[in-house]
């Protein structure tokens, strides 16, 4: 959530600084500003509202021939919390001074105790923003030592902080800091920069260092310096990114959710690849040792989630083993009954979920066992966790995440079939035909994306509808909770999943002419649990797409009332791949043919790094 940017070099600040916040916007946001060093001290623009708003103010000023500029700058993109979106409340805050300019990604906590003590000593405020503490704190610690500031500042302020840092006196030098936000530091030719993601720099680098908790860099034009919370220099290695900047560019699709939807066959297969061939992954699968668990607990956040409920049924009838999944912002408040003898699993696309983070550090203080399934190398929960498994995704800039999903379900899966192994539940001759299975997902998943069309022409026809409803028993309710996700996500059509057991224990009540219900169908033997479920709510007027692999759907012929769209046959544990192809694209149809933000939507953020 919100996205920093910061420059320091031989270039104009400005373009570089616009150009990245663009490649930081799928992060969420609804203002933006930048500050740069210009010859008469901050000069600051900030605007609420998208990124075109900031860059016509630009041009303003530059009609207006007083054009932003400088060699030293911060940007942000700011998704509120204290304070409403408003010019005002957007970042850089610059002191009453003007001595000192931040940006800050996080929660201040204790901001409110902090203020009523500044305005004690006569400071004003211009913002309702928790941020803004944080620069009037720095000017009222500085004495000429910018660091020495910094470093009061992070051990007066209690709650979550990425900072980026100017000060008037040091006009080539940027500072930044960091606790539970991400942070990186990219270093090029003609500069370095700060950043809360990778796209920001890759133009330039793909040469960075990931800063840890309490951490300072000090940066300027030729240099980059690490430092600890008592000035002790730190040695960091620097890290090369491996993925090109095409990864982070549409490529001709209009959305980039559609572009990251088409590029699952190959996620899948590198993913795949990732664990069965020589490598990290798979050296870290060798390694976990399994039969000292007795319990296992699934816990992330949103979409991560249900690829952990997905996984549950998996896990349970391969290993014989019990399974927990609990929302991450459920586990970390409650006294979770695990020790020594329980694995806690985390998954989280940006390894940098503040709710995951919580729950893998409450997991870790009493004993348990973690591995961490994540797409973002340095990130912190891969970091800190015992064991890490990366997804092969590559970047993923859509909100609505759909191939980091892809890679960790299959992850997720190999995973099971390795427990099973060890365990000696599973044969070597049962463990290969399974894993035969998993290999010819990417192909089934192309076949899929070859044969869009009907997808999209039903997609067409459901923009009118209020409420959508998703049922579906056994794994295929576990994957109608991610359809009804995405669906909401990016249409803002209300819907809800439900185990089709369930439908008449209230559920029904619901249903109505003309409300549609997509139903799964890939368990075969409860295929007719689930037509029967369809039968009862086409007879109170609704209308039903049903989706799925079962080879009996082929008799439900398609009607008014229902149309099927039939997957390719694959193991029903591993079904969910398939279907979760349809229900993207399904949900991707339907927002598009409402024109809406897909890639943007409303009051989401990518990575949620806040409470």
């Amino acid at each position: 959530m919100c996205g920093i940017i910061g420059y320091t070099g031989k270039e104009d600040a400005v373009p570089i600084i616009v150009e990245g916040l663009k490649k930081l916007e799928y992060r969420g946001y609804d203002s933006s500003g930048i500050a740069v060093y210009g010859k008469n001290g901050f000069d600051v623009v900030k605007q609420k509202g998208r990124l075109s708003v900031l860059e016509d103010r630009l041009k303003d000023r530059m009609r207006e021939n007083k054009p932003l500029c400088g060699n030293l700058g911060i940007g942000h993109t700011r998704w509120a919390t204290h304070g409403e979106p408003s010019d005002i409340n957007s970042h850089p805050h610059v002191g009453s001074k003007n001595k000192i300019a931040v940006v800050h990604n996080g929660i201040i906590e204790n901001y409110k105790q902090l203020k009523e003590r500044l305005e004690n000593y006569g400071v004003p405020f211009a913002s309702q923003t928790d941020s803004e503490v944080i620069a009037q704190l720095a000017e009222h610690y500085y004495c000429g030592d910018i660091i020495d500031a910094v470093i009061k500042v992070s051990n007066a302020v209690e709650g979550s902080y990425a900072l980026g840092v100017m000060c008037i006196d040091e006009r080539d030098t940027l500072i930044a800091v960091k606790k539970d936000n991400p942070l990186i530091i990219g270093i090029c030719d003609h500069g370095n920069f700060i950043a809360s993601d990778v796209p920001a720099v890759l133009k330039h680098t793909n040469r960075v260092y990931y800063l840890n908790d309490k951490e300072i860099a000090v940066l300027r034009e030729g240099s980059v310096q690490f430092f600890n919370m008592d000035r002790e220099p730190l040695q960091k290695n620097i890290e090369t990114i491996k993925w090109s900047m095409d990864s982070a560019e549409k490529g001709g699709y209009p959305h980039f959710m559609l572009k990251e939807i088409m590029e699952q066959p190959r996620v899948l297969r590198d993913t795949i690849q990732s664990v069965i061939m020589e490598g990290e992954n798979k050296n870290v699968l060798d390694n976990i040792s399994v039969s000292c668990f007795n319990k296992i607990i699934i816990t992330a956040c949103g979409s991560a989630y249900n690829a952990g409920v997905t996984a549950k049924y998996v896990f349970e009838k391969l290993c014989r083993i019990s399974v927990e999944v609990e929302l991450a912002s459920e586990f970390r408040y409650r006294d979770a009954i695990i020790d020594n003898k329980t694995l806690v699993i985390l998954v989280s696309q940006s390894g940098e979920t503040a709710d995951t983070i919580a729950a893998m550090r409450e997991a870790k203080s009493k004993g348990a066992s973690t591995l961490s399934i994540v797409n973002v190398i340095g990130s912190t929960i891969a970091k800190e966790a015992d064991y890490c498994l990366f997804t092969a995704a590559g970047p993923e800039i859509a909100v609505a995440t759909t191939k980091a999903f892809s890679a960790q379900l299959v992850l997720l899966y190999i995973l099971a079939i390795r427990f099973a192994l060890r365990l000696k539940i599973l044969s070597h001759n049962e463990e290969r035909e399974l894993l035969a299975q998993i290999a010819t997902l990417p192909d089934k998943v192309s076949a899929l994306l070859d044969k869009t069309g009907s997808i999209q022409m039903y997609a067409s026809t459901c923009v009118g509808y209020k409420s959508i409803f998703f049922i579906g028993r056994n794994i295929d309710y576990a994957i109608a909770l991610e359809g009804s996700l995405k669906l909401k996500e990016i249409s803002y059509i209300h819907s809800e999943a439900y185990a089709g057991g369930e439908l008449k224990h209230g559920t029904i009540s619901l249903v109505e002419e003309n409300t549609l219900v997509v139903a799964l169908s890939n368990c075969s033997y409860l295929y007719g649990k689930i037509m029967s479920n369809a039968e009862q709510v086409i007879s109170r007027g609704a209308k039903v797409l049903l989706i799925g692999s079962c080879s009996d759907a082929a008799s439900a012929h398609d009607s008014e009332k229902l149309y099927h769209i039939s997957l390719p046959h694959v193991h029903e544990m591993f079904s969910p791949s398939l279907s979760v192809i349809v229900l993207q694209l399904f949900s991707y149809y339907v927002a598009a043919n409402k024109g809406l933000d897909i890639d943007k939507p409303r009051n989401l953020a990518k990575s949620v790094t806040v409470e």
